[in-house]
Order: C-alpha cells, then sequence, then structure tokens
C-alpha cells in the first residue's frame, strides 16, 4: 500500500510541478508499464554465503532500504525490480556451481528484506563466473532498449576459481544482455586477489570497489530524526487495508520486516520507513488503498474478499472508507518525506567529517553504483 500511495504522492508533487490538475494525476497510473514518467530498472544483489561472510550478510540486512532509497530519487522514476542470488554454499550442489536464485526478479520490497533476513553462512567453494552466468541465463531481464539491467556480485574470495566458466565466458553472456556487472571485493584493496574483482567489473564496463564487510556492518549514522520516524510508521502502518486471500499473509509479513530492520538498528527502521513514503514500495497486489489508487474498482473485488468490517458497508461506505485512509496515509508520508530529507542531510554532513576515516559501507558502494549506471543512462538524481 506504501508503495501505491507513494506513487500517488509522486504523482501529486508532478502536477503541482507541471501545473496539471489533480483528476489528470491520479489518471496517469504511476504502476503502469512503460509510461514515458517511468523506466524500467532491474537490479540484481549476488552475495557471497559462504561460512566468512556473515558480516556481508548483516551489511545487506541493514542497508537494503538505504539502497532503495536513492533510486527513490530519480527521475524519470523507476519501474524497480530486485532479485535476489546467493552463492558459496555446499547445500547448494556442485551441479550449480554452488548458487542459488533466492528471489527472481519482484517489485514486492517484503520480500526482498525476508529474503535477506532468510540467509545464513556456510563454508563452501566460491564461483564468480558461474554466479554471473546463472543471474544472466537463468533470469527474466527485461528486454526494454532503455532498460537498466544491473548485477552486483560480492564476495572474499579469488574471482577466477570457476573449473568449468571463466571469468571472460561469464561477462560475455552479461555483455550479450547488456547487464552491467559489479563487483565489490570484501577485503583490502591491495590484496592480490583484488585484481580479479577488478577485471570482472572491467569487462561489462561496470563498477569495482572493496569494503571491509566487518567494520560496514556496523557502521550506522543515528539521527535525531530516526524515532520520529518509528512512530510516524506505526500510524502509518494503520491506513493499510489488506484484502484478497493472501492479504492478511503479506500484511503480516510487512509488519515482520518493519521488526527485522528495527531488531538490526535504529537506523535501519528508520531507512525503511523513509523507503514506505517513497515511490517504490508498493502493496497494491495486498493492500485496498495502494490497488485504488492503481486504477482497480472496488466494485471488481468480491465481497468476501474484503476485510470483515468492510463486507457489511454499502459501496459509498466503502469508496469512503477508502479514501480516508488514503488521506490519513498521505498526510502521513508528505511528514515522513519531510523527516527523510532532513535525515539523509545529517547523515551527508557526518559523512563528510568522516571522510576517510569510515570504513566503505555495501550500502555506500552500490548506491554511488547505481547512481553513476543510472545518470550514464539519462537518469537524474534530485533531492525529494
Amino acid at each position: 500500500m506504501l508503495n501505491r500511495m507513494n506513487k500517488i504522492s509522486a504523482s501529486l508533487l508532478l502536477c503541482v510541478l507541471l501545473g496539471t490538475s489533480v483528476a489528470d494525476s491520479v489518471l496517469a497510473n504511476p504502476n503502469s508499464e512503460g509510461t514515458e514518467h517511468s523506466r524500467k530498472v532491474d537490479v540484481v544483489i549476488a552475495l557471497d554465503v559462504s561460512g566468512s561472510m556473515s558480516g556481508l550478510i548483516a551489511s545487506a540486512k541493514q542497508r537494503l532500504w538505504d539502497i532503495v532509497n536513492e533510486l527513490g530519487r530519480a527521475q524519470p522514476q523507476p519501474q524497480l525490480r530486485i532479485s535476489i542470488v546467493s552463492y558459496g554454499n555446499p547445500e547448494y550442489g556442485a551441479d550449480t556451481g554452488f548458487v542459488r536464485i533466492d528471489l527472481p526478479f519482484t517489485s514486492d520490497l517484503d520480500a526482498v528484506n525476508q529474503t535477506l533476513f532468510g540467509f545464513s553462512t556456510n563454508g563452501g567453494d566460491e564461483y564468480v563466473a558461474r554466479v554471473v552466468s546463472t543471474s544472466v541465463s537463468q533470469l527474466a531481464w527485461s528486454a526494454e532498449q532503455d532498460a537498466l539491467r544491473i548485477l552486483f556480485v560480492a564476495g572474499n574470495e579469488a574471482a577466477t576459481q570457476d573449473p568449468l566458466i571463466s571469468v571472460r565466458q561469464a561477462t560475455q553472456l552479461a555483455n550479450a544482455r547488456g547487464i552491467v556487472v559489479n563487483t565489490i571485493y570484501c577485503g583490502n584493496a591491495n590484496d592480490s586477489l583484488a585484481a580479479g574483482w577488478r577485471e570482472v567489473a572491467s569487462m561489462t564496463n561496470g563498477l569495482y570497489a572493496s569494503i571491509d564487510q566487518n567494520s560496514a556492518a556496523v557502521a550506522n549514522i543515528a539521527t535525531p530524526m530516526d524515532e520520529k520516524l518509528t512512530k510516524l510508521n506505526q500510524a502509518l502502518n494503520d491506513t493499510y487495508i489488506a484484502y484478497g486471500e493472501a492479504g492478511e499473509r503479506y500484511r503480516e509479513n510487512q509488519l515482520d520486516q518493519d521488526r527485522n530492520a528495527g531488531a538490526m538498528s535504529s537506523s535501519a527502521i528508520a531507512s525503511r520507513v523513509v523507503t514506505k513514503a517513497g515511490k517504490l514500495y508498493d502493496s497494491s497486489k495486498w493492500d485496498l488503498v495502494d490497488a485504488v489508487n492503481s486504477g482497480k474498482a472496488l466494485e471488481e473485488i468480491e465481497v468476501e474478499n474484503l476485510p470483515v468490517p468492510m463486507q457489511a458497508m454499502d459501496n459509498e461506505e466503502r469508496e469512503a472508507f477508502v479514501k480516508e485512509q488514503a488521506g490519513k496515509r498521505e498526510a502521513l508520508q508528505a511528514k515522513i518525506r519531510e523527516l527523510g530529507k532532513d535525515r539523509r542531510a545529517f547523515i551527508e554532513n557526518v559523512r563528510k567529517k568522516q571522510a576517510g576515516s569510515a570504513p566503505k559501507r555495501l550500502d555506500e558502494v552500490i548506491q554511488k553504483g547505481l547512481k553513476s549506471l543510472a545518470e550514464a543512462k539519462g537518469f537524474t538524481f534530485e533531492d525529494e
């Protein structure tokens, strides 16, 4: 629902900027494919889950929402899909090269977070070439010419140890599909292994970075806005109206991912709340506010698929109730976006002071990579 309302919020803002009417903005479905105000962005995050990579997994859990929020500032508005791939676990089997697609491309950001929190580490062989070739060949990448297709691979072993597929073969597959491979070496940039990771990235004109995964996992920046954002999130959640057979399951997962983020740090939950007030968080498949804002008519929904309190209402009462919840959400999201801007400015100021002394973080290198590649594809980044 958040995503739905986030998109409506974005549409209303565009209306103000462009001088169009609110009615026109609602007619312009922010979820519609191929609109002139949106472009497809496919992002794969491939993580080494071998025994030594617990810090990397912790970083991914903490930083997902920071990564999404960076893309949320992109113009034209991205149609973001994320896939999660893991490698290096012997339980995946040698026939797969110890690679597993944990989550195919999805716009369900709660599902992405749920997948990350399901990871555990287990020692094994890490075949970077195999994870690249598997991601390229087995995922349903967007075929649109102006789509942005990005693969991030993070790990700490030699990138050239796959016995069956060479780095060159894997990157040739990526180049043929217009997929940019970016590598994140979890180790010292001066290590001899770093050269192989640089080579993988350079073969697709991708970006290379090195991080200290263990230090980066705990490098949080708390802000004065975090507590306020957490409180607003509680009110925001009350505006969701789960519907359909799976509505309550999706609703519970939304709350589970709030709890997961909150258990990591105040920074993680605050960042997630900002995402839920942004343009990329979409709950239209289970939330009535987002569904209606995306063009679905209440009359199309079977009465038995509505929440029990709404089943006793007539059509006018149902429409009024959904409209009321939508209004509450829009007001809350506006407050969250303002606090999000202040929070972002606060963090940027702290990072400037820490420049050169703080360890590079997973989200930092992914954010910079996404921004650089997106700008090369014609996207611009504006303050919200």
